[in-house]
């Protein structure tokens, strides 16, 4: 006879009636400290949770002598160890007893619907786009943990705010934690974030941070336009702003990831970075800019935008690179006479399969690139794109005339 896994979701510190039934039939349990008290008071062997490596070759040990309970908190399908168990395992070993998820007591809690949330789960994961995320969201859930904490988290959060000199959105801003969920020392917190992020917090907690609805009517159309935004739209000094017709072809040369690091050099008002961010809003842009008034329009746009998953880094390359995450794809939009370093430093740090895109407005510019790429074993092509505008006049327009031609340079490692 086969020996079966009964998951069993546990809320609060007790099984419901059917979940200790499936307890009856079983020799072994998995369980963390927090539920082994009910593995051991049926007399069960427990195997601790964690680490899952080391749980799973244990578990099959044990389904040799007979079934074997896996306690786990709420629903074991969402964010739980149940996908892990139905990969190792099987459909068929696994019978489920799923029980109310922290996230759904949590929105009960504190009469929060719940269906049109974003969800986070940061548990042994690093928060390296986590502020962005939830800035882009009406509202969003996280699962944290003992190092991702609520508060943690709101600096972070607020952190991203000021990093773009907003003084608005942090006040539009509610959080909720719930701790210790079904258990004597629940305990419900609601505040702003800097109120969250000057207090402390158990390991076990929902945290929920929501916008206030004037803010998510005014701010969260549901029109948003993800590619195509005109000139006009985009803050930018000077007419300085790679054209709408070039930055097309541009981000065509990209082909940007929907996930991954992009490295705008030379970002000038963002125009490309602003374009990528909207489209892939979980790719993590970096706008390098060492002109300080192009860094304000950045900072304008990401706020007009709310493309939050752009980090503006002030500096020169190539030295304002050699920190950050390693790049998926590079466009060289200004490289202050220093192409080839650039371009040496990128092709080093450049994932698999990664591209580089030069737009070159110069013809020394449009000669050097592809040697350079070519020297340090990128495949090369060029386009040269032409624009000659016939629209009829309007605000911020160029009509009837022809832009000085660019030659785009693309190296793909």
């Amino acid at each position: 006879m086969t020996t079966t896994i009964e998951l069993i979701g546990i809320s609060g510190d007790r099984p419901s009636t059917r979940a200790s039934e499936a307890l009856s039939i079983c020799t072994t349990a998995v369980a963390s400290g927090r539920h082994a008290h009910i593995a051991g008071s049926r007399g069960l062997e427990i195997i601790p949770i964690a680490p899952v490596s080391a749980m799973l070759d244990l578990l099959e040990t044990a389904l040799n002598r007979g079934n074997v309970a896996v306690l786990a908190s709420g629903d074991p399908l969402f964010f739980g160890v149940g996908r892990t168990l139905l990969s190792r395992f099987g459909h068929e070993r696994l019978n489920i007893h799923p029980a109310l998820s922290s996230m759904q007591l949590a929105c009960a809690r504190f009469r929060i619907p719940w269906d049109d949330m974003k969800f986070i789960s940061l548990h042994g994961r690093e928060p390296e786009n986590t502020a962005s995320t939830v800035l882009s969201a009406p509202k969003t859930a996280i699962f944290t943990d003992s190092r991702n904490s609520p508060d943690a988290i709101s600096r972070l959060i607020l952190d991203k705010i000021k990093a773009a000199h907003d003084t608005e959105t942090a006040n539009h801003i509610r959080v909720y934690v719930a701790e210790n969920l079904g258990l004597p020392q629940e305990r419900l917190v609601t505040g702003s974030l800097e109120d969250i992020a000057s207090r402390s917090f158990t390991p076990m907690n929902i945290m929920l941070v929501i916008y206030d609805e004037s803010w998510i009517k005014g701010r969260f159309q549901h029109d948003r336009t993800l590619f195509g935004l005109n000139e006009p739209e985009i803050l930018h000094s000077r007419g300085l702003i790679t054209k709408d017709e070039v930055r097309a072809v541009t981000l065509h040369k990209l082909r940007l990831p929907a996930h991954g690091c992009f490295w705008d050099i030379g970002a000038g008002s963002g125009s490309v970075s602003i374009e990528a961010a909207g489209m892939c809003p979980a790719l993590a842009v970096y706008s390098i800019e060492q002109e300080p008034i192009e860094q304000e329009n950045i900072r304008k746009n990401i706020r007009k935008f709310r493309t939050w998953n752009i980090n503006l880094i002030p500096g020169v390359a190539p030295e304002a690179l050699i920190d950050l995450p390693s790049p998926d794809r590079v466009f060289i939009g200004g490289s202050g006479g220093r192409l080839q370093e650039i371009i040496q430093l990128c092709s080093k740090r450049l994932a698999p399969a990664g591209r580089i895109v030069v737009n070159a407005v110069l013809s020394q510019t449009a000669q050097n690139a592809p040697l350079f790429m070519q020297k340090v074993g990128l495949n090369v092509s060029e386009v040269k794109i032409s624009v000659e505008r016939f629209s009829q006049p309007s605000e911020g327009s160029e009509p009837g005339r022809k832009l000085n031609p660019i030659t785009i340079i693309t190296g793909i490692k």
